[in-house]
């Protein structure tokens, strides 16, 4: 599959906005301690995604009712869903200057009760984009870092209606973002999430 900019334009995928917001404090201090581990970008990258995979838990895992949907909130509170987490690995990444986007997959619910789109980044590095899902591994799901062919947490399957959709967004898309702040708790927005883009 190609991947598409939705702008042309490469610095917007450097910038802060008001959910990737890579100038806030903690953003900036969470990566600044990450870089100091990291030998070079690749490593960076690698260590953040690992970072947000595993130390900030999919609240649907946990149990966590919390819907949090900017990057300094779930650093600092420690949760989000997949929309959530994704966030917050862009602003880390951007943080330190590495092109990252918001790219979606529409995926059936295990129990085959319909669809719901499925949030993760693509990060660009010599001069390709490379999709990484940050979601959080369970059983079922070993989502990995790789620059070499992807490890995302799910393969959509068309039979399924399912869909890998090509476009890389400077910014969440607006029916992501707009269910996400309305939400008061998970239980509501699980049942107001997008089934499609």
């Amino acid at each position: 599959m190609e991947l598409i900019q939705n702008t042309p334009d490469l610095s917007a995928y450097l910038a802060a906005d008001e959910v990737i917001d890579h100038d806030h404090p903690l953003v900036r201090d969470t990566a600044a301690r990450l870089a100091r581990q990291a030998e070079d970008s690749y490593a960076y990258a690698r260590l953040t995604f690992e970072f947000v995979r595993d130390t900030i838990p999919h609240s649907a895992d946990s149990g966590d009712p919390r819907v949090i949907w900017r990057a300094s909130d779930v650093l600092e509170q420690g949760t989000g869903i997949c929309y959530a987490k994704s966030h917050a690995l862009a602003a880390l990444l951007r943080a330190e200057d590495i092109p990252t986007a918001l790219c979606y997959q529409r995926l059936a619910h295990d129990d085959g009760s319909g669809h719901a789109v499925h949030g993760l980044v693509a990060v660009r590095f010599n001069g390709a984009w490379h999709r990484q899902d940050p979601r959080g591994n369970k059983p079922g799901v070993d989502a990995q870092f790789s620059l070499d062919g992807e490890r995302l947490a799910w393969v959509p399957d068309p039979e399924s209606n399912e869909v890998d959709y090509p476009v890389l967004y400077a910014e969440p898309h607006p029916a992501v973002l707009s269910v996400l702040k309305a939400a008061p708790d998970r239980p509501y927005l699980w049942k107001t999430l997008p089934t499609e883009l």
